[in-house]
């Protein structure tokens, strides 16, 4: 199940969340759930593979693809927040599990 942690851009002082854990929006959505992220790279990234293994393998691959996906998104989308430049803005005990979630020091 995947857990929230807010985030803040240290130079804009937008604030988005981050989230970590297992995504049931992406174990049944797919890939939309970066689309209404707006992740707009990784919507078209996601989409195009999934496509591409469905009609390779019968829907099968894309199928273990998504399952995939869904334990693999939320730390991915957490980790990219990072790189561009926002930081953990929580609670000491939320940001510490994060981190240790998310493997970041």
């Amino acid at each position: 199940m995947a857990k929230t942690v807010m985030m803040k851009h240290a130079g804009s002082g937008i604030i988005k969340r981050g989230f970590y854990g297992f995504s049931w929006t992406t174990f049944f959505f797919g890939f939309f759930p970066a689309l209404f992220r707006g992740d707009f790279l990784t919507f078209i990234g996601a989409f195009v593979i999934i496509v591409i293994l469905g009609a390779l393998t019968f829907g099968i691959g894309s199928f273990i693809a998504m399952i995939v996906w869904a334990f693999l998104y939320n730390s991915y989308y957490t980790k990219r927040l990072l790189e561009k430049g926002y930081v953990f803005a929580d609670s000491e005990g939320v940001v510490a599990e994060a981190k240790q979630q998310l493997g970041v020091v």
